[in-house]
């Protein structure tokens, strides 16, 4: 009968299982102990921590914070009076980050305490070269404004935006016009979280009915014609241009809602004033455009551009955009889509790039 292992093999066993044994037994050996002490602490910490639904996070300066305000802010009991013991020991907090030489303080409560730190001007470091008035007020609590007649002393009073920006902004409005919150944030100085603090506060003018005389082209359009009718601002000036350049004219004036920054509030009130010329649109002849010219098209996705040249190496060239849906290029609905755009013909030469 044969051996089921070889006389090298029961060796190593051999060798093999008392060490085995040795190292689980070492292990048992040097598992810590239960340490009922820090069981009990960590028990206490949570007793006393506040409930989530009674932290109100505010701004605070911890060079004044008193027990009660500390504890509001969400701090153990340990960790308020921890930061007042080192108070009390003659420290200062110059920066938020002296936060973190506070042994109470961890860091993951600091990461949490730090946007809301506001060091007093008793308090703060002076820069370099200081000069009385160099350290700003605390900002004014934001009240209702026109923001037709706001000044820029104001919108930088109430921390909303810096000396150069506040200036930027007033030569924008005087020269565009603001009368909704779509025409404020088309300012690029306006971030979106800045329109988004001040939009309770803003009150716009009324905006003046433009009489519409003579509805606007839309693929003749330039910018200026553009900028004219009610709805669209710069920044979507410049996204509709952009996208007309890359369809090749809109077919319908409802291709508008396809551009980024046509917001649906918007999109009914500029239809009114619109309309296309379909014999602007510029046509590509699918039978010798180069790849750059096809994958340039906002409707042909990248999977079908491949599919599209692979074809028409092998086949030549269509006569109908029937025969792309038949070979399975493109599906019913991007034919119908794309269809107004195509020609096809054998002696039109190459399109343009």
């Amino acid at each position: 009968m044969a051996k089921l292992f070889s006389d090298r093999e029961i060796r190593a066993i051999a060798v093999f299982l008392p060490l085995a044994g040795l190292l689980i037994i070492a292990l048992m050996l040097v598992r810590p102990a239960a340490d009922p002490e820090a069981a009990r602490r960590a028990e206490a910490e949570m007793e006393e921590a506040l409930p989530a639904d009674s932290v109100v996070m505010s701004h605070f300066d911890p060079n004044t914070a008193s027990l009660d305000d500390l504890r509001r802010l969400g701090l153990t009991k340990h960790e308020a009076v921890s930061l007042l013991k080192y108070r009390a020991a003659g420290k200062v907090f110059r920066i938020p980050e002296d936060l973190t030489l506070c042994y109470g303080i961890s860091d993951s409560l600091y990461r949490r305490l730090e946007p809301w730190v506001r060091i007093g001007r008793k308090y703060a470091i002076a820069p370099e070269k200081y000069r009385t008035g160099r350290i700003l007020p605390e900002p004014l609590a934001p009240g209702p404004f026109r923001i037709d007649t706001v000044s820029a002393r104001y919108l930088r009073a109430i921390g909303a935006l810096s000396k150069r920006q506040a200036e930027v902004f007033i030569r924008w409005r005087d020269l565009s016009g603001t009368y909704d919150m779509e025409d404020l944030r088309e300012c690029y100085v306006v971030s979106d979280s800045v329109a988004t603090a001040l939009e309770p506060y803003v009150i716009f003018p009324e905006r003046k009915a433009r009489p519409i005389e003579q509805p606007v082209e839309l693929n003749t359009a330039d910018s200026a014609t553009l900028r004219s009718v009610t709805g669209i601002g710069p920044k979507t000036v410049v996204a509709i241009m952009h996208y007309r350049e890359r369809l090749g004219g809109f077919v319908r004036a409802e291709q508008l809602a396809e551009v980024p920054g046509v917001r649906e509030r918007n999109y009914e009130k500029i239809l009114k004033q619109i309309y296309c010329d379909s014999c602007e649109i510029r046509k590509i002849d699918i039978n010798f455009a180069s790849p750059k010219v096809l994958g340039r098209h906002p409707y042909i996705a990248p999977q079908a551009l491949r599919k599209l040249l692979k074809a028409r190496q092998l086949k030549g060239g269509w006569n109908t955009a029937g025969e792309l849906v038949e070979q399975n290029i493109l599906t019913r609905e991007e034919a119908a889509r794309l269809a107004p755009y195509l020609q096809f013909g054998s002696d039109s030469g190459p399109a343009d790039e």
